[in-house]
């Protein structure tokens, strides 16, 4: 029994040893954590910028080929009233 009690206290002293947390630590893992915050939080802006500014190019290049279509047809129906107007014009 008493072996046993004596396993148990070392056992014990061991936990406790690594229990213990103290300031170094702390400030060690407060400056991993802000290492990797600099480096991961501009990645993230930049990723989302360029995201959204795709997003902005991707509707304006739609708008854009819309137009074109539309300024194909202006163009098509004023030739055929100019075309009207000339062979009405030569008839009178």
């Amino acid at each position: 029994m008493n072996d046993k009690t004596e396993l148990l206290e070392e056992y014990d002293n061991l936990i406790k040893v690594k229990q213990k947390l103290d300031f170094n630590y702390f400030l060690y893992m407060l400056l991993v954590i802000t290492f990797l915050a600099v480096f991961a939080f501009p990645k993230i802006y930049i990723n989302q910028q360029i995201y959204y500014t795709s997003r902005d190019i991707a509707k304006l290049q739609v708008e854009y080929e819309t137009l074109q279509e539309e300024n194909k047809l202006i163009r098509s129906s004023v030739e055929s009233i100019k075309f009207k107007n000339q062979v009405l014009d030569t008839m009178f």
